[in-house]
Parts: structure tokens; C-alpha cells; sequence
């Protein structure tokens, strides 16, 4: 299996010669208003472009996943590719009308801790909290996914949460090999975190039975958390080989 990330949380899953589309964020530099104006610089998003190798790629997609309706995962640009690709995608039973209405051709939609066929294996909803406190409840519904695929490592993309019972359920009772955190500590002007704290990140790199790939960092302008910090943190926990931390257009073999 090959993880071929892009930006943000939109990266593509190659694997049983599928290729899976995963939140695609894909208009260009600047087609997006800035998510927060005074607590971080209030710049336009994305705040870089999406990187030259995912032009090859964007060519052989065959299935897409989405984890929630928010622009910094789908945009309008994406919208677009799917329905002129008539790309089969796979979303929380929560967002289908949404997205039944803006034309994309929804296959199978997931519900919470219930398995469903995928590309011959299987794929389940995970519930995921989009913020602490009072924040989760506007920032609406978002769906992670344990995803197992014939003869590849299983995948838990835990999407845009912060670390709940969920999480710690899923690295319980299904010991996921790869496990994929929103590490980007996003924030709005007000209110508390929209994704993990630094401290829930390393808690969760330290807690998952397998590796951990971070993600969801330096694309969008409410996300302080840099890579390099990271990469500092995880370093001092002797967690590095655990843990993956790619550049935008990196490919991550398991």
C-alpha cells in the first residue's frame, strides 16, 4: 500500500490497484477566504499549492472518501473533478444529501461503528468530535473511517477530532497498522481548538498500535502547528520511527 499525500487532509490511497481519493482540497492557491482574521494572519486558502505530482495522480483516481462537508476538504474545484470524473464516492450517511444535491455520485454511505463492503474488503464510520466544547457542535457532523483492504495493512483515518473514547475504542479493539491524525491544532478567532491540542497529538502517536501519519498542517491559515515542532516533539518521545510527518507530494510506502 502507497499514501500519496497531497495538502492539508487530501491525499490518495493506492492500493489493489485502486487509487482513493481522500478529502480533496484541490482549488488552487488563494480560492478560498481566510478561516480565521485576527488570532493567526488572516491569509487567503489554500496557503500553497497543490504539489506537481498530484496532477499524475488526480488522473488515476478510481474511488473518493469523504469525511465531512468543510471547504479545507471539499471545494469547489473538487466538487467539479468528481462529478465530470463521475468518480464513485463513499461518505457518512449524515452528508449524503448534501452532496447528492451538489450532483457527486454517492455509492455507499457509512454509518457509525457499522461495517460496509469496500473495494473487497470493508469500511466503517468512526464518530469523531470536531472541536472541544461548545466549537464541536457548529463545526457539524464529521465521520472517521477504519478501512480494510484485501491483503494491506488496515487504515484508521480519524479525520478531524479531537482524541475521545472513539479513538482510544479503535486503537482497543482494532489495532489499526496505520493510523492518520489531523495534526494542524486548528483554531478559530473564538472559542476552543477545532482539532487536537500538541499534548492529544502525542498522545495519540503514543497510543496507536501501529504507525502514525500526521497530517492537516502549514495548507490552511488556522492551523499553527508546524511540521518542524512536531517533528521536535515527537523526536524528544523517541517516537520518529513511529511516526510519519510528510511533505506535500511525499509518498509513504507500507
Amino acid at each position: 500500500m502507497k499514501i500519496h499525500h497531497f495538502r492539508n487532509a487530501t491525499m490518495v490511497i493506492e492500493a489493489n490497484n485502486h487509487f482513493i481519493l481522500v478529502d480533496p482540497m484541490l482549488g488552487p492557491k488563494g480560492s478560498l477566504p481566510p478561516f480565521t482574521f485576527f488570532r493567526f494572519k488572516p491569509v487567503k486558502n489554500p496557503i500553497v499549492e497543490l504539489p506537481e505530482i498530484s496532477k499524475t495522480f488526480l488522473d488515476k483516481i478510481t474511488h473518493c472518501v469523504i469525511t465531512h462537508n468543510h471547504p479545507d476538504h471539499i471545494d469547489k474545484p473538487a466538487e467539479d473533478f468528481l462529478k465530470e470524473k463521475n468518480i464513485p464516492v463513499f461518505c457518512s450517511v449524515k452528508d449524503e444529501k448534501t452532496f447528492s444535491k451538489k450532483g457527486l455520485n454517492i455509492v455507499k454511505t457509512i454509518e457509525y461503528w457499522t461495517k460496509s463492503e469496500f473495494l473487497g474488503g470493508s469500511i466503517e464510520g468512526i464518530p469523531a468530535q470536531h472541536g472541544y466544547g461548545f466549537v464541536a457542535k457548529p463545526a457539524g457532523n464529521v465521520m472517521g473511517f477504519f478501512i480494510q483492504l484485501s491483503h494491506q495493512p488496515s487504515i484508521y483515518l480519524s479525520s478531524d477530532t479531537i482524541y475521545t473514547d472513539a479513538v482510544d475504542r479503535v486503537f482497543r479493539d482494532y489495532k489499526p497498522e496505520v493510523s492518520i491524525v489531523a495534526a494542524g491544532s486548528a483554531q478559530f478567532d473564538i472559542f476552543k481548538p477545532l482539532l487536537m491540542t500538541m499534548d492529544d497529538i502525542l498522545k495519540f502517536a503514543k497510543n496507536a498500535p501501529g504507525k502514525v501519519i500526521a497530517n492537516h498542517m502549514e495548507a490552511v491559515n488556522h492551523c499553527p502547528t508546524k511540521r518542524s515542532t512536531l517533528r521536535t516533539n515527537i523526536t524528544e518521545l523517541s517516537l520518529l520511527e513511529k511516526v510519519f510527518i510528510p511533505e506535500d507530494g511525499e509518498t509513504l510506502t507500507f
